[in-house]
């Protein structure tokens, strides 16, 4: 998920008139083209070397400026101490191999990929190995824990298989190594990334931590992205959601289990979990049914879903408690893979990631970590292999003919996919709601 950014080649300084006269110290006459070209190649290898630490040393320099020009007076305006942040900040400079950085003096471009998984192929992001390492750990953990979990849904509302699945999800229930500084990562962000304000709100969050004594410099440790401990919180989350849930008076998301899981749950809930509801259903959606119609604005009664002809996988009724309850259409692939009517607990799963792929593994993992593993019963079909950049393309050509599709910001959410099922129906083509390479031509 790091890219390295390749070094910049500056230009040589100009030669002077003694070595522009083609003669040795001895006055042998050299061949000029010769002599010039070795000389060309040797000052383009110096400047290869010279260049990038010169540059690097700069934006160091400009880093400590912002530190304690820009960032202590409003740190020192939320009542952090000097201690604390001349402590947060030791030693600490920017990491120019973290991604999203946007350098003084550059300008921000969006890149042709995306690294992270929710950004790929949707099937990809359900490989049997990736999945089942989740739901075979989280069964492991289910005795283990049993009196935390149960404890937990007994206050919370939240299910444990929920909760495990976050957990394996996120950091391999607590076996991913956090390798990052979370003080370089957010500062590195903060200074110069393309969402500085987000990741400053976010540094003066992780201050608060450690001055309210909450945790010590030294245990911030976090992910590229700056998230904390088991559950990936970022430092805002943490202020906000962490509990001490096994009442040793502190709260360590880094350690605790029961911490961990409770503190999850406690989330979900101030996102709207709704307890005894669970996240969804797979479904099958007759060609009658427009997959424009997806969308968490776009809900009906379950009753009335089914009343279009939308039926539950394997001949299963939907619950007679679900049918007056409000449900969403969800086809993550669009017609390229399976379907789904959602409740809203699978929107309150995409609080923890705004992403359906994100929500709908969490969903699927719980179900199976309760109920066995059982893959979807439709198949994904050969889609997502579209550079993010095209997808941002045809996205601008949807704005510009009075579609919403969100954001033109290369990903294939919901409103976009609707978005192109109705510009295909319109347009006299069978809706796929989905971008591919021949859409990307037809809407250039």
């Amino acid at each position: 998920m790091i890219v390295a950014r390749p070094f910049r080649l500056v230009p040589s300084t100009p030669l002077c008139p003694a070595e522009l006269s083609g003669r040795t110290e001895g006055g042998v006459k050299e061949r000029k083209p010769l002599r010039l070209a070795l000389f060309s190649f040797f000052a383009v290898l110096l400047a290869v070397f010279l260049s990038t630490p010169a540059s690097a040393a700069k934006i160091d320099d400009q880093f400590r400026a912002w530190l304690q020009n820009d960032l202590w007076p409003q740190a020192k305006a939320k009542s952090i101490s000097k201690k604390t942040f001349d402590a947060a900040f030791d030693g600490i400079k920017p990491n120019l191999k973290l991604p999203d950085l946007v350098k003084p003096g550059e300008k921000a471009t969006t890149p042709q990929k995306q690294h992270q998984a929710e950004f790929g192929s949707p099937g990809a992001y359900f490989a049997e190995k990736t999945v089942r390492a989740v739901t075979a750990g989280g069964r492991a953990r289910e005795a283990t824990n049993a009196g935390t979990l149960a404890a937990i849904e007994k206050r919370y509302g939240v299910p444990g298989e929920v909760l495990l699945a976050i957990w394996g999800r996120e950091t391999g229930y607590g076996a991913a190594k956090m390798p990052y500084d979370a003080f370089e990562v957010l500062g590195t962000k903060a200074f110069m990334s393309t969402k500085k304000d987000f990741f400053r709100t976010e540094l003066l969050a992780a201050l608060e931590i450690v001055e309210r004594g909450l945790a010590p410099v030294g245990a911030m440790k976090s992910s590229w992205a700056g998230a904390l401990g088991q559950p990936q919180f970022m430092p805002t989350s943490f202020l906000k959601h962490a509990v001490d849930f096994d009442g040793d008076g502190r709260v360590d998301i880094w350690n605790s289990t029961p911490d961990v899981l409770a503190s999850i749950a406690n989330y979900l809930v101030h996102y709207g979990w709704v307890k005894g509801r669970g996240w969804g259903f797979e479904v099958t959606v007759p060609e009658t049914v427009s997959c424009a119609l997806e969308g968490p604005d776009q809900g009906k009664k379950i009753s009335e879903w089914a009343a279009m002809g939308i039926k539950r996988v394997g001949g299963k009724p939907f619950p007679a408690s679900e049918m007056k309850a409000e449900g969403f259409l969800l086809m993550p692939a669009g017609r390229s893979g399976p379907a789904f009517i959602a409740t809203p607990n699978f929107y309150v799963l995409k609080e923890y990631n705004t992403s359906d792929l994100y929500a709908l593994f969490i969903g699927h993992g719980a179900d199976r970590i309760a109920h066995g593993d059982q893959n979807f019963a439709g198949s994904w079909g050969a889609v997502g292999g579209l550079h993010r950049s095209d997808i941002a393309a045809l996205q601008r050509a949807l704005e510009a003919k009075g579609y919403d599709v969100g954001s033109a910001d290369g990903l294939p959410g919901f409103k976009t996919r609707r978005s192109i099922g109705k510009w295909q129906a319109k347009s006299g083509q069978a809706a796929t709601c989905f971008p591919d390479a021949g859409l990307v031509a037809a809407l250039k």
